[in-house]
């Protein structure tokens, strides 16, 4: 039995390699100290700072993605940076055009599990996004949202985080 929980582990530290240099060669740009703990899609469009970590992102569309420094994320998320054109196309229910927007995640952003961002959203600084989540406009810095559409509903001590961040407490 412990041959096998062994062997479970090395298997498991390989994937997160194989998960890691996957995303680090399908990505634009891609800086320090990436984690991926489980398999992960990015587009040649996406741009990772230093010490993320993802959980079984899915990054689709034609659009830009940034995500910042310590960002971490729970497991099923995705961000979707284009939509079809269904509003003045040529055709019902859309036509063969999209729509691309960009998406911006600041530093210390954490998701949790399942979270979906929809095209053209900006998350602030320090942000939590509740598991479940469907994120269709702006969260701004330090604020704790949930629900679909993602709300604000708290915000985090700023004053705490700040220390926080001055005194180099990461993970």
């Amino acid at each position: 039995m412990r041959i096998l929980f062994g062997i479970n582990i090395i298997i498991q530290k390989y994937k997160k390699i194989y998960y890691t240099n996957r995303v680090r060669k399908q990505c634009k740009r891609c800086g320090s100290n990436l984690q991926v703990n489980h398999m992960s899609n990015v587009t040649a469009n996406t741009i990772l700072k230093n010490n993320v970590n993802f959980n079984g992102m899915n990054i689709r569309g034609g659009g830009i993605v940034v995500v910042g420094n310590y960002f971490h994320s729970g497991d099923g998320c995705m961000m979707i940076t284009q939509n079809h054109n269904y509003d003045k196309g040529n055709a019902i229910p859309y036509d063969d055009t999209y729509i691309v927007k960009s998406i911006i995640i600041g530093d210390f952003v954490w998701l949790g599990s399942r979270v979906t961002i929809l095209p053209g959203v900006k998350i602030g600084e320090g942000a939590i996004i509740q598991a479940g989540a469907v994120v269709s406009s702006d969260i701004p810095p330090y604020a704790i949202a949930g629900g679909n559409p993602a709300k604000v509903f708290k915000y985090r001590d700023v004053e705490h985080f700040k220390k926080m961040k001055v005194e180099k407490k990461y993970c």
